[in-house]
């Protein structure tokens, strides 16, 4: 067995098989989730089909897919909320299933619609949560002061939910999920319908708590959000893992480094095809523009103009994960 790292001090064979058995065993123990060949089903659907992949320690690791890929079914397997059809999956070393109520109180879930007791405050909204968990009144009213504090609601905590903004009611919702001190928090869709200044401050939010050692796991539609927050992801599509690494590595592997984007006539695309093509990498023909993918998108422009083609607008930007989202999953709406 090869040891999996080069950076050993050369000694005797087996001192030298020692150490790589001490490198593995704390490989195994920075998983905080390992999941292999992980399958589930809702009668004969098939929702999850057999994907595997590791999350590690102290990362933010995202799911990224489009409706119906089995993003909601993989992160309810990893909270412990529903039991997988086959094959293996481990929680800080333990079976959700078996091991149910201790993996729930290392973890905390953000789900993507707030379920807050909008009648109550803010602060009677982490006590109620604290109380689940089987905290202390003062260990609550410890809590709670600091992640009021985090969430920037301490001006808040008497007021009712009801009042609070979008904004707030997602803070507030994250909050709540952290009054057990999880080593894992699950985050689904956490920014969905937030105004920009929101999601940047939520981010922000999230920085700190992986920054204090917490480990994150996100759904996103936002591809943004995913290039800011995730050092890993894997891109899921019908119920299959298709891609994984961080995001930098995998627009290197799926994209180039840049995009230009040319419009035309509403009935030009289709026909401008054939000129187009040997300037690009990769071209993709849209009904509104053409997409160029290619290493220099102002030289690729620049020749586009000397051979004679005058496109009435263009724009050169670098590639995104969105490329690559859609490269791997397709355009096609998926309801």
């Amino acid at each position: 067995m090869r040891c999996p790292t080069d950076k050993f001090i050369m000694v005797t064979k087996s001192r030298r098989l020692r150490f790589c058995a001490i490198t593995l065993e704390s490989l195994m123990d920075s998983f905080l989730v390992r999941a292999d060949h992980l399958v589930k089903r809702y009668g004969s659907f098939e929702a999850v089909s057999g994907i595997s992949f590791a999350i590690y320690k102290g990362e933010t690791f995202g799911f990224l897919g489009p409706n119906g890929a089995g993003k909601t079914s993989t992160m309810k397997m990893v909270s412990g909320v529903a039991a997988p059809s086959s094959g293996h999956l481990s929680i800080f070393g333990m079976d959700p299933q078996r091991d149910g109520a201790t993996v729930r109180s290392r973890l905390g879930v953000v789900t993507q619609e707030d379920s807050l007791e909008s009648e109550l405050t803010v602060l009677d909204n982490l006590y109620i949560f604290g109380r689940y968990h089987g905290l202390s009144r003062a260990l609550i009213r410890e809590r709670s002061a600091e992640l009021l504090e985090f969430a920037q609601l301490a001006d808040k905590k008497d007021e009712k939910v009801d009042a609070l903004s979008g904004g707030m009611k997602r803070r507030l919702t994250i909050a709540r999920s952290l009054i057990n001190k999880p080593e894992l928090v699950i985050l689904d869709e956490p920014t969905t319908g937030l105004d920009p200044q929101a999601r940047h401050l939520l981010w922000e939010r999230l920085y700190r708590l992986k920054n204090d050692g917490v480990t994150l796991v996100i759904t996103t539609h936002y591809m943004d959000e995913a290039e800011q927050l995730c050092d890993r992801l894997v891109i899921m599509d019908k119920g299959l893992i298709v891609a994984e690494g961080s995001p930098r590595d995998l627009i290197s592997a799926h994209s180039s480094r840049e995009v230009l984007e040319l419009r035309f006539g509403v009935n030009d695309h289709a026909t401008r095809s054939d000129e187009l093509r040997p300037f690009a990498d990769r071209l993709e023909v849209l009904p509104d523009r053409s997409l160029l993918y290619v290493h220099d998108g102002d030289a690729t422009l620049s020749a586009i103009h000397a051979a004679g083609i005058a496109p009435e607008s263009a724009l050169v930007r670098r590639a995104s994960l969105e490329d690559v989202f859609l490269r791997l999953t397709g355009r096609t709406l998926v309801d």
